[in-house]
């Protein structure tokens, strides 16, 4: 089988595109590292290294510190795909990681977001 494009393509390639969509949005770039972080595990200083090293979607899921549990409540369609349909490990991480970004870009509350519980 062969592997989809995006996992060998370096996440701090896309990453300027996560800013941005949000940013057009009136949210900012620490709202979309909060993101990374609460779905990764990573602290601010290891995700920027992550960046710097220009690290694949491939091995930036497979390496993180602690893939956060509540992820698995992360439910909803992007780009017509259900992300709790996904099937394929790193892909789910991707469409995760989207759907997070997408409802930051439509102004959802952080607390919402990061599913937190009241």
């Amino acid at each position: 089988m062969t592997k989809h494009r995006i996992y060998s393509m370096s996440v701090a390639s896309v990453y300027p595109l996560y800013v941005a969509k949000a940013e057009k949005k009136g949210r900012s770039k620490a709202e979309v590292d909060t993101v990374f972080r609460w779905l990764t595990g990573h602290s601010q200083a290891s995700f920027e290294a992550e960046l710097a090293a220009k690290t694949s979607f491939e091995d930036f899921f497979a390496t993180a510190p602690a893939m956060n549990p509540a992820r698995a409540l992360i439910t909803g369609s992007v780009c017509g795909v259900r992300v709790e349909a996904v099937e394929e490990p790193v892909m789910r991480e991707i469409r995760y990681l989207d759907k997070l970004i997408d409802e930051l870009a439509k102004g959802r509350p952080m607390a919402k977001i990061l599913r937190e519980t009241p």
